[in-house]
């Protein structure tokens, strides 16, 4: 008798291999955080424990270097991920779409989502204190295991319903879009320069 694997579900970690760069980014968005009004006042309105870019900046490797820099890092990982996904582009690469500064403080969580409209979604850990939160990923098929009993405690991951990945500064985090995930509420203190500091992306045909 034989079981086999099927429908696999890819992850990427990579790393930036560049603490420079880390270091500027981790600067460069802790500047926005101060100076970006529009997105602290959305980040208040839409209770996120800290200040994204998403809903104000939609230019930043054009307003800053800095991002432009990471912006060609990590078109490398992202034509490695198409590639281990075995996507047929026709011979393109995949575009970046979006690009926005996160900026969260202790006890701040991102409940599930998915990326809709974009093929691979993924974030770069810029700063990454003690007590930080995860990145909760769940299986896709989680709607329709119905009577499906819980998986056992030492489950292999590819079989567990939730894996969770721990960054740390300079990780790159790639998935496909469609892969539900979450960001986890961090335990570490509620002091300053205790946020977590990550830069989110997605990319499309």
């Amino acid at each position: 008798m034989q079981t086999r694997s099927l429908f696999a579900t890819r992850f990427y970690q990579g790393q930036l291999g560049d603490a420079g760069l880390v270091a500027e980014l981790e600067d460069a968005c802790r500047v926005l955080a101060r100076e970006d009004s529009a997105g602290r006042r959305w980040s208040k309105a839409h209770g996120y424990r800290g200040y994204t870019s998403y809903a104000s900046l939609n230019d930043l490797p054009a307003r800053d270097p800095r991002f432009d820099e990471l912006k060609r890092a990590l078109a490398r990982h992202v034509a490695a991920f198409a590639a281990d996904c075995a996507m047929e582009l026709g011979g393109r690469k995949l575009k970046l779409d979006s690009l926005w500064a996160n900026v969260l403080k202790p006890g701040g969580a991102h409940s599930g989502h998915i990326h809709p409209h974009s093929v691979v979604s993924g974030t770069v850990y810029v700063a990454v204190p003690p007590g930080s939160g995860a990145l909760k990923l769940e299986d896709p098929r989680l709607p329709m295991l119905m009577a499906a009993p819980p998986r056992t405690a030492d489950a292999p991951e590819d079989l567990r319903t939730f894996v969770y990945a721990e960054p740390e500064p300079g990780s790159v985090f790639l998935w496909e879009s469609w892969l539900r995930h979450e960001v986890v509420p961090g335990t570490g203190p509620s002091i300053a320069g205790a946020e977590r500091i990550s830069i989110s992306f997605n990319y499309r045909t």
